[in-house]
This record gives C-alpha cells, structure tokens and sequence, in this order.
C-alpha cells in the first residue's frame, strides 16, 4: 500500500508567517506551494522550493482567484480566458524558481474558493485544467470526491488524483461536509490518524450520516497552520508504517 501525503505551504507573505513548513517538510511527500495570489511572495516561494528540494519533496502548485485580502477564500465571477490565464501566470511564477533549484512542477492544487465552486461548476474546472494543460500535461491535478476537476482532467489528458482530508468529515455520497454544518471539522487527533489509515488501507470512510463510504484516495491532505499541526502529522506518518502504508510522491505510483 502507498499513499502521497500532501500539505499546503508557503502561504507566509512579508512580515506574516503561516505555518510551520519547515517542520512539515519533514514528514510530507508533495508541498503545495502558494503562488502569490493569496499568500506567498518571490522571498517565500524561493524559501520554500528550496526546502522541498533539500527534503526530496515534491514541489507542486497551490493557486488561487487574485484575492491577497481574502486568502483566495472569496469567490469572484471570472471569465475562462481569465482563469486560464491566471492558471499560467502562477504556474509561471512557481516554475522559475523549480528551475532555480533543479526540480520541476509535480502537481496542481487549486486554493480556496476555487476548491469550493469547482464542485459544482464544470466550465470553471476545464479551464483551471486547461490552463495546466497549456503549461504541461505532466502535471498531475489533484481534486476532492465530487469536484469536476478529474472529469475535466481527463478530457485534456492529464493525470488526476484525489485528495482526501483527514480532519473534515464527508457525507454519504463521499462528498466533503460544508464547514457551516455542525460536525464539519474532527478534532480528535486520535480519530483524524484512525481515519487516514482506514482510507487508505481499506478505501472506506465514515460518512457523518454513520455509513461507510467506499472512497478512491491517492493523496492525504495535512495541515500546518495549528500549533497541533506537526505532532499529529508525526502521528499520522508512525501509524502509516505501522500499517505497512508507505509514503511516497504521487508521480511514483499514478
């Protein structure tokens, strides 16, 4: 069994830090790498590449909508052109300094809103993906159960991966839980590591509802913005060992 283990990074921005990437670097396979658009400048993406490469991690990107203010959580009504381009510009932006360190761009995480309207909003997905596929069809898309973005993926030829998260709870249909419903978001650390192994181990999850849902995962998603953050993700990487599930980037096995 093997699974990528996934963490957002490089969201700090001038005189604000966000996360403890340092820290996590340590135990992830893939950094999603903030672009500038919602967090991140030239200083902390060079900073940031820079410790994948020395950590062997796969340097991936995590664009958003240009909305510095909001963290690229606020939804804007944008046409596809405009998407695509936006796409291209950030992956541009992360590419030069993969260039610099000798690495290349693995794979695409989109950020905030457009995580959220990408699961109902199908023009919006394909041109997210084709703005990718203009840059490269090596790079990997990696999407949630129910979001349009492996459709549209395969469409253009390009390789997706769903990513599931640990710390959120999902309903029947394998969809994730809005977080304005009560029961959203686990806090448990106990819980959160039982849930990742039984994901990956056993393709099933507990639907908030009580079912167990069968799921496809090939990447787990992990947090460093929490204080708790770094210690529950060296729990999380102990029981994957001892649950014979090894860790490793998602251009390795997809």
């Amino acid at each position: 069994m093997q699974v990528d283990l996934n963490c957002d990074m490089g969201e700090s921005y001038g005189p604000y830090t966000i996360g403890n990437d340092q820290g996590m670097m340590q135990y992830i396979s893939s950094a999603n790498i903030a672009c500038g658009w919602h967090g991140g400048d030239p200083v902390v993406m060079d900073r940031t590449v820079k410790i994948a490469v020395e950590r062997d991690v796969a340097v991936g990107a995590h664009p958003s909508l240009p909305d510095l203010m909001g963290f690229g959580r606020r939804a804007m009504t944008c046409s596809a052109e405009e998407v695509e381009n936006y796409v291209l510009y950030q992956l541009g932006a992360l590419w030069a300094f993969a260039k610099a360190h000798k690495t290349e761009v693995r794979h695409f995480k989109q950020h905030g809103a457009w995580g959220n309207m990408v699961q109902r909003d199908l023009e919006l997905a394909r041109a997210l993906c084709k703005g990718v596929a203009r840059f490269s069809k090596e790079i990997i898309i990696v999407s949630s159960v129910g979001s349009h973005m492996a459709g549209a993926a395969e469409e253009l030829g390009l390789k997706s991966a769903i990513n599931m998260a640990t710390d959120r709870a999902y309903d029947a249909s394998g969809k994730i839980v809005p977080r304005r419903q009560p029961g959203s978001v686990i806090h448990d650390p106990r819980n959160i590591v039982e849930r990742a192994v039984q994901m990956v181990r056993d393709g099933t999850v507990q639907a908030i509802t009580g079912e167990t849902v069968k799921v496809r995962v090939d990447t787990i998603a992990v947090h460093g913005d929490n204080p708790a953050a770094l210690q529950a993700t060296i729990d999380l990487v102990e029981a994957f060992k001892a649950a014979g599930i090894k860790i490793r980037p998602l251009a390795e096995f997809l």
